[in-house]
């Protein structure tokens, strides 16, 4: 299937990944690597397959800084934090709560339970009881109800945006298009896909695979094989 401009795959509840651009295809990587000595190929073979494969094995990776991709992400603000630690290979612009006031929107987690065995992060299963999971959504939603409201009334009271914004939580949705090198992106995908990363971030990694690998089908499947 082909990735096409403004295709969205949803993530967690109103967020998601939008595919916006990108430069370059599999044959700019062997290019790239092939112009090492002085040569080049003017159609995509069998020939440029393996040479990409032996370019991921080896760990040869600027021969995929040189595509670019180009995607628009909205996710809550502590997801963001976690993918904007990524910044070799990319630059993003954020929505900036300083210049606008629109309605903020509120990710309702999965309630799961805190690790255990004495780690320092992460969690355990989902929590498998209706009861307590519906009060927790009850907590958690008269808390957001409660942030958003002393929200408004600050932007009401004149208060400045760049201010007022300190009041909200972490759960508060953010947009930002993020630029990036294929060999970017992959990393993103080797550690945020991981089982130890955090199961929101996570879904973020596999929609942007999902949108990358039909744009560079040999590359990304050699780069996330490792």
């Amino acid at each position: 299937m082909e990735t096409v401009c403004g295709e969205i795959v949803p993530v967690l509840g109103t967020g998601f990944v939008q595919y916006v651009s990108h430069m370059g295809d599999d044959l700019t990587v062997v290019n790239a690597a092939r112009v090492s000595f002085n040569k080049e190929s003017t159609e995509f073979s069998g020939k440029d397959e393996k040479l990409i494969q032996y370019l991921a094995k080896h760990k040869h990776w600027t021969p995929f800084a040189h595509p670019q991709i180009t995607l628009r992400v909205k996710a809550p603000i502590s997801i963001r934090t976690q993918l904007f630690k990524h910044k070799q290979g990319f630059v993003e612009n954020e929505v900036s709560r300083r210049y606008v006031t629109d309605e903020p929107e509120f990710y309702i987690p999965q309630w799961r339970s805190k690790p255990t065995n004495g780690a320092k992060q992460g969690s355990e299963d989902f929590i498998d009881n209706d009861a307590v999971n519906d009060g927790l959504t009850e907590l958690y939603a008269e808390s957001v109800k409660t942030a958003h409201a002393h929200y408004n009334f600050l932007i009401g009271s004149g208060v400045a945006p760049e201010q007022a914004r300190f009041i909200l939580p972490q759960g508060t949705y953010t947009e930002w298009w993020w630029t990036g090198s294929l060999a970017a992106y992959a990393r993103v995908y080797a550690l945020r896909s991981d089982p130890h990363a955090q199961w929101e971030v996570r879904q973020y990694a596999e929609a942007i695979s999902f949108l990358i690998e039909p744009l560079f089908p040999v590359s990304w499947k050699a780069l996330t094989a490792l």
